[in-house]
């Protein structure tokens, strides 16, 4: 290169955007996840906090809290829900996970219930940690969706937690 010569400027200009109604991407959490996230922080910083002794009793009450903050028809499946697990498995302890109701085994999840206002489902959820004696061959179910609880799914429901919680 001479003295009389500048060196190559590389341009500033950025490429033009795409106007009219292209859809926009998405990269990351959405809102309902960012905030099960943030929930599960503050869960982790509580329970940290708390006395071994009474952790069984400081997860009753949050898991009630909870489900009292919940719309009616999620209400209604996490109360009756809350009741079977605490039945069919009482050695499981209550604790919230992501801001839902779960029951843990030594301190891990093995059951959790997710409200379909939580993620703005049509359908709330209860669903399985790999903590979960379900195990059947190669392939099984470890979440289910839930609209209802009659007599029928509560007896499946049931022997899915007993299940789970040996």
């Amino acid at each position: 290169m001479t003295s009389t010569q500048k060196p190559a400027q590389k341009s500033t200009q950025k490429p033009a955007r795409k106007s009219g109604t292209a859809e926009k991407s998405f990269d990351g959490f959405t809102a309902e996840e960012r905030e099960a996230m943030k929930d599960h922080a503050k869960e982790l910083k509580t329970s940290a906090r708390r006395s071994p002794r009474t952790a069984r009793a400081d997860g009753e009450s949050d898991v009630r809290a909870k489900i009292a903050e919940m719309e009616d028809a999620d209400r209604v499946l996490a109360e009756r829900l809350h009741e079977i697990v605490g039945t069919a498995a009482p050695q499981l302890t209550p604790r919230l996970w992501y801001g839902m109701p779960a029951y843990a085994r030594d301190g891990k999840v093995v059951c959790f219930f997710q409200s379909a206002q939580k993620f703005k489902s049509r359908y709330a959820t209860l669903g399985f940690s790999d903590q979960a004696n379900l195990d059947d061959g190669a392939l099984w179910p470890t979440s289910y969706a839930l609209t209802e609880l009659t007599a029928g799914t509560e007896a499946q429901i049931i022997a899915l937690i007993e299940r789970a919680a040996g």
